[in-house]
Formats: C-alpha cells, sequence, structure tokens
C-alpha cells in the first residue's frame, strides 16, 4: 500500500528520532536502516526541504532530527516524500462524474481520509517509546551508539 520511498523515509527518521541530538552519517543511517545509500541520500533531501531532517556539512557531517520525535506524525514523513493520493475526480475523467464521486470512488476516498487521520495522529515518538521485542524499522546496531 506505501511506497518504497515512504518505507525508506520512516526507517531513517526513526532512526534519527533514536538518536536525539546525535547527527548520523548517511552510511550509518545506510547500514543501519538497510535502505541503499544513493537512495537513502534522495530520501534526506526531500525530508531537509520541508523542516523534518537537519543536514551539515564537512567533517563532522550528517543529519539529525529539525525537531522532536513528538512533533514529526507519520504522515509528515509520507508526504514529504510520497503523498496519499487522494480522489477528487472521477478518475475515469468522465465528464458526467466530474467532482461528483461514484459510489466506489467515494468509499476509496473515505478509506484514504481515515488512513490519513490515523497516520497524522501517530507521530515518530510514539513509534520508537512503544514497548515491544523488536526494534522499530531498524537494526540492533543501534544499541551500540
Amino acid at each position: 500500500m506505501f511506497s518504497q520511498s515512504v518505507d525508506y523515509a520512516l526507517r531513517a527518521t526513526v532512526c534519527l528520532a533514536m538518536n536525539p541530538g546525535k547527527v548520523l552519517t548517511t552510511e550509518f543511517i545506510a547500514l543501519t536502516t538497510k535502505v541503499p545509500a544513493p537512495y537513502l541520500a534522495k530520501i534526506i533531501k526531500s525530508l531537509s526541504r520541508v523542516g523534518i531532517i537537519a543536514s551539515q556539512r564537512g567533517v563532522k557531517g550528517g543529519s539529525r532530527l529539525a525537531k522532536s520525535a513528538n512533533d514529526i506524525s507519520v504522515l509528515d514523513v509520507m508526504n514529504a516524500v510520497d503523498p496519499m493520493k487522494r480522489i477528487d475526480y472521477c478518475p475515469l475523467n468522465l465528464p458526467n462524474h466530474g467532482i461528483n464521486l461514484c459510489p466506489m470512488h467515494h468509499k476509496l476516498n473515505d478509506a484514504i481520509t481515515v488512513v490519513e487521520r490515523v497516520l497524522s495522529e501517530s507521530s515518530i515518538q510514539q513509534l520508537i517509546s512503544e514497548k515491544t521485542q523488536s526494534i522499530p524499522m531498524c537494526g540492533e546496531s543501534l544499541h551500540s551508539i
């Protein structure tokens, strides 16, 4: 349902959230989250553009969260790289439908609305705070930082 870009962006954001205030290299994030480094660099640019991640250049360069993990929703991350597409006009371009969606497309659009609401109410902090036996979207190497 969600694109690979969304998955990778969430992994990177969670990884940074698990290391608050630390500047992590793209290479470290890529290794830890199992995201190809070239692809990750593009994801980081997208997240930086919208103010989720702050990047710094130089010898001690890398990325960190630009704001608190409490203030970043899952939907914020998704919208930065691959927003969910709403159905606001007939996908079949039927002129007699236009913005008056048929019942099928109306229901699908309603479902997207519900998913967006749930994701907007879910913060990155919630993803890393929930107690489970698995570390969310990141490898075991995070414990060694």
